[in-house]
């Protein structure tokens, strides 16, 4: 669905470039009204183009975060599960491995990683609005799994006798990787809040009811009506190129 939307939109703006180069022949082309001037329609063509790039541009950063994350987040489970088994050798009291081992069941009880990122590369509707309740559910799993490893990494600082010879179970580096996950999922939602802020711009600069992209193409034809009359064929060519408002 969204992906129908983003064409629409670039099939406005690729029609009002259409419609801009039509009325350049039009000799009696010459309205009054200074967004209807052909200098004006064209640099609101040229920022709705802009427009139209930013947002695949804030998208693409969005799914790149998104990506990182999947990546980073894919070997969790069995990270955590190794840093179990190394406690397991250790001897500790009841108390502190009963500890670990109920965090790392809340680690391992949480949603696959791979389901999570379905949810969380769902493109976007037309509004730039989640398109998924889920959404915000799996958003919210991975800062808790992050947070639950934080707090057995806070747990293992206790126990003086873990000093694993494997260089990624040591507790410094990971240390490094819980804060990595956490930094990842900043990225998505700073890059969401990036890509929503692009949907808000561009729907603006398309579809304001006084001066968007659609209103201004509607006067153009409107004038064109008025100067060269409605059966004329110099408004029938450009009745013909089609704008779509962001309701339909």
């Amino acid at each position: 669905m969204a992906l129908q939307y983003e064409t629409g939109h670039a099939k406005n703006v690729a029609n009002l470039q259409k419609l801009i180069e039509q009325i350049i022949t039009y000799s009696d082309y010459n309205p009054s009204i200074d967004n209807l001037k052909i200098p004006s329609v064209t640099t609101l063509y040229d920022t709705s183009l802009a427009s139209l790039n930013n947002v695949i541009n804030k998208r693409n950063a969005n799914k790149n975060a998104i990506h990182l994350r999947q990546e980073l987040n894919e070997g969790l489970k069995s990270k955590v599960t190794r840093v179990i088994n190394q406690l397991d050798v250790l001897n500790l009291t009841d108390g502190i491995f009963d500890q670990a081992k109920s965090l790392n069941r809340l680690i391992q009880g949480s949603r696959k990683t791979t389901k999570v990122i379905e949810i969380e590369e769902e493109d976007f509707n037309e509004d730039g609005n989640e398109t998924k309740e889920t959404k915000s559910t799996s958003r919210q799993s991975f800062t808790e799994t992050a947070e639950n490893l934080n707090k057995l990494l806070q747990l293992i600082e206790t126990v003086e006798t873990y000093n694993p010879n494997i260089e990624d179970l040591k507790l410094v580096n990971l240390k490094t990787y819980q804060t990595e996950l956490v930094k990842a999922t900043k990225e998505v939602n700073k890059t969401e809040a990036e890509l929503n802020t692009e949907f808000i711009n561009r729907n603006k600069l398309l579809y304001n009811e006084e001066n968007g992209l659609y209103e201004i193409a509607q006067n153009v034809k409107k004038y064109v009506k008025s100067v060269y009359g409605a059966k004329s064929p110099e408004y029938s060519n450009v009745s013909k190129i089609r704008f779509t408002s962001k309701e339909i």
